[in-house]
């Protein structure tokens, strides 16, 4: 366990691997975010698709 706590603190000081670490957080926070709210998005997703669709045939093309 001290190994990796010891790789994890040089990994973290290491530029190269803060940037990694930067793009690694940002995909966990997204995954989180669309794993919490992803019906609720699919429903808004679906209801803006949905009106679309339904608003087409009153485009009149010139």
């Amino acid at each position: 366990m001290k190994k990796v706590k010891e790789r994890f603190i040089s990994f973290w000081k290491e530029e190269e691997g803060l940037g990694t670490l930067e793009i690694l957080l940002i995909i966990v926070v997204l995954v989180g975010i669309a794993l919490l709210f992803g019906s609720t998005i699919r429903g808004w997703v679906q209801n803006l698709l949905n009106n679309i669709g339904e608003n087409i045939p009153e485009v009149e093309v010139p």
